[in-house]
């Protein structure tokens, strides 16, 4: 079986890993993107030529121009929860199986969560960039999380995990979800506009699609509770940056976190990181070993499900996927 893994060389280096890879090598005929780039859809058809398996970074677009013009792939496996940017309809209609890999960052984003809110409520990056530049930082009263309100937009795997820590630090958890119902009796189960007005900090984990655009906009950031913290984890295109700024601006919101946003590779945009009331970091909430891996892997078994002729869990489209079924032949 012949396999094209679309990452560049660094991205394969941080989203990969090369325990990963000499697994995947035993599985078939590896080919590598050592362009340094991310593939436009004509470098990925050129470079997909011949293959029947294709293993993708995020950042990687599979339209549908692609699909029709790449014959030989008979599956797209995404190494990440997010295919928006693969066109399944058009894989669909071209018999290709696309597979999306399980979320194994829980724990790496949530912690990254936790310590955006202590740096938010105790000024901790603001106080470390003052001495860095030779200044004596302001003392700042700060406040605890203790005794303080969380509230969580979006009750999926990363909510889940996060709830539970919010109560053993000793905070009152709000969750908002229309979907998702806690069973925890310790958490409170309310609506969007609840959780805005009562939360002291807000640590938004709702999923990306077309009825969460800009859910956060100038109406969400007025319902908030006057010197709260907003907490983005998500997407950025959850969130009306223009209103962001404008509440920050105001003194409508003490403060953001985000280590999502709307510039490329849903890193945060320059206009907010830049503000000193904002906290940023380059889309690394899943950045770790441990994370990375769990999804490399997940890629990895699915291969081996597929030379194997077994649709693999993941699978989005399997009923569709009749290039994948003469794979089995």
């Amino acid at each position: 079986m012949r396999i094209l893994l679309t990452h560049s060389p660094d991205m394969r280096a941080k989203y990969y890993g090369e325990r990963a890879l000499a697994e995947l090598r035993k599985l078939g005929d590896v080919r590598l993107n050592e362009m340094g780039r991310v593939l436009d859809a004509a470098a990925l058809v050129e470079a997909a030529r011949g293959c029947e398996i294709i293993v993708s970074d995020r950042q990687t677009a599979a339209p549908a121009e692609f699909f029709a013009a790449a014959p030989d792939v008979a599956a797209f496996l995404r190494v990440a929860v997010d295919i928006r940017n693969i066109d399944v309809e058009a894989a669909s209609r071209a018999g290709v199986l696309v597979t999306r890999a399980t979320p194994g960052f829980m724990a790496s984003v949530a912690e990254l969560g936790l310590a955006m809110m202590i740096d938010l409520a105790r000024g901790v990056s603001r106080s470390v960039i003052g001495y860095r530049a030779g200044k004596q930082p302001e003392a700042r009263t700060g406040c605890q999380l203790k005794d303080s309100t969380l509230g969580i937009i979006g009750y999926g795997e990363i909510g889940r995990y996060l709830a539970p820590i919010g109560l053993a630090l000793g905070m009152k958890v709000l969750v908002a979800d229309p979907f998702q119902q806690p069973d925890d009796p310790a958490l409170h189960h309310v609506p969007l506009e609840n959780l805005l007005a009562e939360s002291d900090f807000i640590m938004c984990l709702a999923v990306a699609n077309e009825n969460t655009e800009n859910m956060m906009d100038a109406n969400a950031f007025a319902r908030m509770k006057k010197g709260a913290f907003f907490i983005n984890l998500s997407r950025g295109n959850l969130v009306d940056e223009a209103a962001l700024a404008a509440a920050l601006d105001a003194g409508q919101i003490a403060g953001a976190a985000m280590d999502v946003g709307r510039a490329p590779d849903q890193m945060p945009s320059l206009d907010l990181a830049r503000r000193d009331d904002v906290i940023a970091t380059p889309h690394t909430g899943g950045l770790t070993p441990q994370a990375i891996e769990h999804q490399a892997f997940d890629t990895v078994r699915q291969v081996a499900d597929i030379v194997a002729g077994r649709v693999p869990q993941g699978a989005v489209n399997a009923d569709s996927a009749a290039r994948f079924a003469r794979l089995k032949r």
